[in-house]
């Protein structure tokens, strides 16, 4: 996934070639970061059919996997900013036991006859204390890339790895709820959040024990403090991919829970996740793509390229009839929004403070699932009162959201390139 040295030049006084991130992490630290963020793509399917069986009540169950997302909305970035602080390992060591134990003692309030408030909370604390992996991933290796890859492969290095990361994430949301919902049918309801603790404790603590980890506190000065301060978080240039991925967020709310509409008026509800699969798989397949664009297609030209592809096949929505169509216009989309999300996350990683890059990666994060509570809310409120035919029409409008945050984003690098030609100091982002 990560670019690897090249051939250095032959002869005596040859110097070594510069390991790749491949090297310098090593192998094992992928597969681990792989399996620590199953439990968290587990987490809201799991919760909602635990409610649903224990309870026998829907709603309930929709309010309870909400309230996992709220949840790692509201403290997602906090904790990211205690990683930048604190360093990770301390960070997620904690987290990993305060999960696992929100984990457990969900499934312990559901089965007693405690209140649907505790319910509720139970499953707030759930996403409050949800390990941010991903992110603490990303953060962890665009240190390392900055520290130990050349200058002139930085920039490629960090595509290919925003790439193989936002690949991961996909496939591990595509297989996480199927995780989830085969043992909570095969064993029991329950079983899906302790298999998820079991997982938290052992891989995301072995996360937070690799060696990599010591590499976040490299910029930060003798005291542990963050150098930069904390309005270089709230600029502008930063703020607009952070709404980019507001509108990947809703758009993928509105999209899953229109495509359920969809499919539950054509009598195949239970098929709607199988279909959205499609739009995951292709997301998945292209975003590993990225890797292997030109340098010099630059990240604005790349974030419009990918969100017109987007919001073109949400296009097709408008028009569909049967399911056919609807898997034509998935497969379009998905070819569009996995590299989209590779461009903004690299983007996030240019112009956030290197200091507070976890900061950085949990404000994407916390966005996205922003975004995908107002998509799903939004959506259903409208199925309910309109059908499946209107609701469609929300994934339109957020693919046009982020294809104006894309162009937001071109506008401003075109004022910052044209700063530069006049000071005549190069763009560094390209």
């Amino acid at each position: 996934m990560t670019p690897t040295a090249s051939t250095p030049p032959t002869g005596p006084t040859a110097a070594p070639p510069a390991p790749s991130l491949l090297r310098i992490v090593g192998l094992p630290y992928f597969l681990i970061a792989f399996v620590a963020r199953l439990p968290f793509a587990m987490m809201v399917v799991g919760t909602l059919t635990l409610v649903v069986a224990a309870r026998g009540s829907l709603s309930l169950g929709g309010l309870t996997s909400a309230s996992v997302g709220i949840g790692t909305a509201c403290f997602g970035p906090l904790l990211g900013a205690a990683a930048d602080r604190y360093g990770q390992r301390r960070v997620l060591g904690i987290l990993a036991v305060a999960n696992a134990a929100a984990l457990v003692a969900l499934a312990v309030v559901v089965y007693s006859p405690a209140q649907d408030p505790f319910v509720l909370l139970s499953a707030f604390a759930i996403g409050a204390t949800a390990p941010q992996v991903s992110p603490m991933s990303r953060s962890r290796l665009v240190m390392i890339i900055a520290e130990r890859i050349p200058a002139g492969r930085r920039a490629r290095t960090t595509s290919s790895t925003m790439a193989y990361e936002s690949a991961a994430d996909e496939t591990v949301f595509v297989f996480g709820p199927f995780l989830a919902g085969l043992f909570a049918s095969l064993i029991a309801p329950w079983m899906p959040l302790v298999i998820a603790a079991a997982v938290i404790l052992v891989f995301v603590g072995a996360f937070a024990l690799h060696p990599s980890a010591s590499h976040v506190s490299v910029h930060r000065g003798v005291d542990g403090r963050a150098t930069s301060k904390v309005s270089e978080l709230f600029r502008i240039r930063l703020l607009v991919v952070v709404a980019g991925m507001l509108g990947v967020g809703i758009f993928f709310g509105a999209m899953l829970t229109s495509l359920t509409a969809f499919m539950t008026e054509h009598g195949r509800a239970e098929e709607a996740g199988l279909l959205y699969g499609a739009l995951g798989v292709g997301s998945a397949i292209f975003a590993l793509g990225v890797a292997f664009l030109p340098a010099r297609f630059a990240l604005p030209a790349r974030w419009l390229l990918f969100a017109g592809i987007l919001f073109g096949g949400s296009l097709l929505l408008l028009g569909v009839r049967d399911v056919p169509a609807v898997l034509v216009a998935l497969t379009v989309m998905g070819f569009g929004i996995g590299p989209t999300l590779v461009t903004q996350y690299s983007l996030g990683a240019a112009f956030g403070p290197a200091d507070r890059s976890a900061t950085v990666m949990t404000m994407l994060g916390a966005a996205m699932v922003v975004g995908q509570a107002i998509g799903a809310v939004t959506t259903g409120q409208v199925a309910d009162a309109a059908g499946a035919q209107p609701a469609l029409v929300l994934p339109v409008v957020a693919a046009g959201l982020v294809l104006l945050a894309g162009a937001g984003n071109a506008l401003l690098a075109l004022a910052r390139r044209r700063r530069a030609a006049s000071a005549r100091v190069p763009d560094p982002v390209r």
